[in-house]
């Protein structure tokens, strides 16, 4: 109900906007008035702009789409490169979380061995959280100068990112004790003297899809626990969301390998500057702009592409 008034109210805001136009064109046609033409091509512009976001979300018709999703990097073929590159991705989506208005909440990190990060999961909380960000699904590729290269030499670079819903209570998913098989351990990283000397960090594996989840951020192997039954549940939805799809293709990106040729967006800051997604060939020169989180433009074609 929350939903559904929150939409009609921006359509109704849309239709008296809409009316004081006309009411404007009206004055116009009796009378010349610089000062009132040039708010008119104010306003027509905003409006404009209000009815292209809101188009955008009618596109978002999944089942899922209006919850929360919680977003996973993983580093891939290229070793400190790779890892350095999922750092910056991680970098690049809070940002973006940030321009839209999101919160950002870290589940599990996992540092790399000498600079970046291995993987990294994270929810990131706000209205049509997972239904923009699934569009980011897949593998992303790096073409740079590499820094950690003495040789100055040029490095491609792979890293994948997974969207899930996040899924609180649903009936859908009662997970009995026996589908599970659940593993502790000592946690790495940060956290001082106690992460390093019990085992906190948790491992849950769903032994009926072989999904394996990881905790180790919280400081309690109890608060781990939760998260990381939160993760499977999100694991088993996006599964589900999968099963209903109406064409193959539209899962395919989940599974492709982390490696050349895959990718579904590419990110080239040497020799010349271009992000091009592969999808829906968007593409542009800003990489400056993009990796501080200018990603609605690409999301948007995306969505768009899909519809037709």
């Amino acid at each position: 109900m929350s939903s559904l008034t929150k939409k009609l109210n921006e359509i109704n805001e849309l239709k008296k906007e809409y009316e004081y136009l006309l009411e404007i064109v009206e004055v116009l046609k009796e009378e010349e008035d610089n000062s009132l033409f040039l708010e008119f091509i104010n306003l027509l512009n905003s409006l404009e702009k209000k009815c292209d976001e809101v188009y955008i979300t009618t596109l978002l018709s999944g089942e899922f789409d209006e919850l929360n999703a919680i977003l996973t990097l993983h580093a891939g073929a290229g070793g400190t490169e790779a890892q350095d590159w999922a750092q910056m991705l991680y970098r690049m989506y809070t940002r973006y979380a940030e321009r839209v208005g999101y919160k950002v909440q870290m589940l599990d990190y996992l540092n790399g061995e000498t600079a970046g990060l291995k993987s990294v999961s994270f929810l990131v909380s706000g209205t049509n959280a997972y239904g923009y960000l699934k569009c980011e699904k897949g593998v992303h590729r790096l073409v740079r100068i590499s820094p950690f290269d003495s040789g100055a030499r040029r490095h491609t670079s792979f890293a994948s990112l997974e969207v899930m819903p996040e899924i609180e209570e649903d009936a859908d998913f009662v997970i009995k004790p026996d589908e599970l098989r659940i593993d502790t351990y000592h946690a790495s990283g940060a956290g001082g003297q106690h992460v390093n000397t019990t085992d906190s960090a948790v491992r849950i594996t769903h032994l009926a899809t072989g999904f394996i989840v990881t905790c180790q951020n919280e400081r309690s192997q109890i608060q781990n626990r939760e998260t990381a039954m939160k993760l499977l549940k999100s694991r088993l939805a996006e599964l589900k969301e999968e099963e209903h799809a109406e064409k193959l293709s539209d899962i395919k990106g989940v599974n492709k390998k982390n490696e050349w040729g895959s990718q579904i967006r590419s990110y080239v800051f040497h020799p010349y500057n271009m992000v091009k997604d592969h999808r829906t060939n968007y593409e542009t020169s800003n990489t400056t702009a993009v990796m501080d989180g200018e990603l609605q433009p690409f999301i948007d074609e995306y969505l768009k592409s899909r519809k037709k």
